[in-house]
This record gives C-alpha cells, sequence and structure tokens, in this order.
C-alpha cells in the first residue's frame, strides 16, 4: 500500500481478518489486532480520494464463547481520521456455523464511511425491483400518476445475500471468501468507470473480480501468496469469460426446486 500514491483510490473495500485464529492470521489480544487495524485504515485514509468511500466488512470477534462485534471498537478509527460513518449496512445470509449456547449468527456489517460531504453515490445503479411497481396515486393533485419510482426502489441497509460456502458456484480454498455480487453494488454505488478500486486484504480477489466487471481498475494486495496466485487465476478467467459468479439480483430461493430452492445458492446452472 505504501507504494501507491495519495488519494488515488475512489472506492477501498475490504474484510479484514476477525482476530479469531484462521489460517492466514495470527490470533492476538484485541487490544493488539484493534491497534494494528488502525495502522492499516490510517494508510487507507491516506490512499482515498477525497470524493471516495471506505467500506469495512466485519463480523465478531470471539473469546471464550463472548462476542465482540468488531465495528464497535474500529469505529473511533475511522472518526479519528474525519471520516463520516453514511450507513450500518447488514449484510443477512442464511447458512453458517450453527451454534449450540446462543443464536446462531446470520449476519455481518459493512461499514460505510466518506471522507467529506461531496462523495459519489449512484442510487439508481443499485435500485431493486419495487415491491409494488404499478401502484399509483389515488388521490390529490398526482391522482393516477405511479407512485413509486419507475427504476425500482432503495435497496436499503439490510442485504440479503448468500455468504460462500461449498455449494456456491464461487467458493474457493479461501475459508472466508467475499460473494463476488456484495462488492459489486459497492462498486456501483460509490464509484465511477474509470475508477480505482483498492482491496487491502484482497484474499481470492473477489472484490478485484467485481472491480474488473463494471469498468474500474483493481488493486489488491495480502501475505498469503496462494490466495494472490488463485486471484490472478480468477482474474484470468474472468477475462477468458470462463469465470463463474452469482448474478447480481438472483432470486435466493425458488420455490419450484426441490427443498424450497436451497439450489439457488449458486451451483448447477
Amino acid at each position: 500500500m505504501r507504494s501507491l500514491p495519495d488519494r488515488s483510490m475512489k472506492l477501498i473495500v475490504t474484510s479484514p481478518p476477525y482476530n479469531i485464529g484462521k489460517a492466514y492470521e495470527r490470533r492476538s489480544t484485541l487490544e493488539q489486532y484493534i491497534q494494528q487495524q488502525t495502522q492499516v485504515i490510517a494508510e487507507c485514509v491516506r490512499l482515498l480520494h477525497p470524493n471516495g468511500s471506505i467500506c469495512w466488512q466485519v463480523g465478531n470477534h470471539v473469546h471464550n464463547g463472548e462476542i465482540v462485534p468488531l465495528d464497535i471498537p474500529l469505529y473511533q478509527s475511522f472518526k479519528n481520521h474525519g471520516l463520516k460513518l453514511r450507513n450500518r449496512i447488514v449484510w443477512h445470509f442464511e447458512h453458517g456455523l450453527h451454534c449450540s449456547k446462543r443464536l446462531s449468527g446470520r449476519y455481518e456489517t459493512i461499514n460505510w464511511f466518506t471522507k467529506g460531504d461531496d462523495y459519489t453515490f449512484n442510487l439508481d445503479a443499485i435500485r431493486v425491483p419495487s415491491k409494488y411497481p404499478g401502484k399509483r396515486y389515488f388521490k390529490g393533485p398526482k391522482r393516477g400518476q405511479l407512485s413509486c419510482n419507475p427504476r425500482g426502489k432503495n435497496p436499503g441497509d439490510v442485504w440479503v445475500i448468500p455468504n460462500v460456502k461449498n455449494n456456491h458456484i464461487e467458493k474457493t480454498l479461501h475459508p472466508c471468501q467475499f460473494p463476488v455480487e456484495l462488492v459489486e453494488r459497492l462498486v456501483l454505488a460509490l464509484t465511477e468507470a474509470g475508477d480505482n478500486v483498492l482491496d487491502p486484504y484482497v484474499g481470492v480477489g473477489s472484490a478485484v473480480i467485481a472491480a474488473i466487471k463494471h469498468d474500474r481498475i483493481g488493486y489488491g494486495c495480502d501475505i498469503m501468496q496462494e490466495y494472490i496466485d488463485l486471484a490472478w487465476e480468477r482474474v484470468h478467467q474472468l477475462r477468458t469469460g470462463s469465470l463463474r459468479t452469482r448474478p447480481m439480483g438472483k432470486p435466493i430461493y425458488d420455490p419450484a426446486k426441490p427443498y424450497g430452492g436451497h439450489r439457488e445458492l449458486g451451483i448447477d446452472e
């Protein structure tokens, strides 16, 4: 990251380690973890374009059965740099580990920060179908006119997107892989064509793939060479048209399919 120029990234989107002992991280105390994250955040702020956004996707740190929602202790690290929190997006998924002594976790958060008040936000690029697309005003001066935006509605701050488990078409050896469609929505909303997108914990390259798919320029770094090799392989597959990704906006369930359509998570298209 130090080799990249100041203010060069329109979007920095990432999912850092959660300090829970995965193969790609060295577990430390929560205080040490926050200190390490603060150093990375400082470098991200240096790289962030004045009209840019940082999207930090985190879950829970777990210690002796107690959870710590990581976006809470990390919030002040962003505020110390003068960044403003625009949304705390809930990413909801319906598959994951099953807990026996507490409720099973089925969501994580994406904290969207901007450097200033003049930031890129393309709502029309991420609108979703309206629940009642033909609804009209029934009285008043607009009677008979459409009461909803014909281009769709704001997707809100709760996003239901499958996480990448073994039956997902994007699954690689990475144990905590970003779904491409999650990043695609952020890329479309917070950047323009030709902008730079950085993932400082790039893993197997899902953020870079999301950027390239929409004519942005993707950057990433990681300390795990096997992940970098996989990321390059996936980028090459994207360029040749052989990379399979779950389409944006695809229904999660299909009642016409067996078992309530759970195969809609992305396999056997």
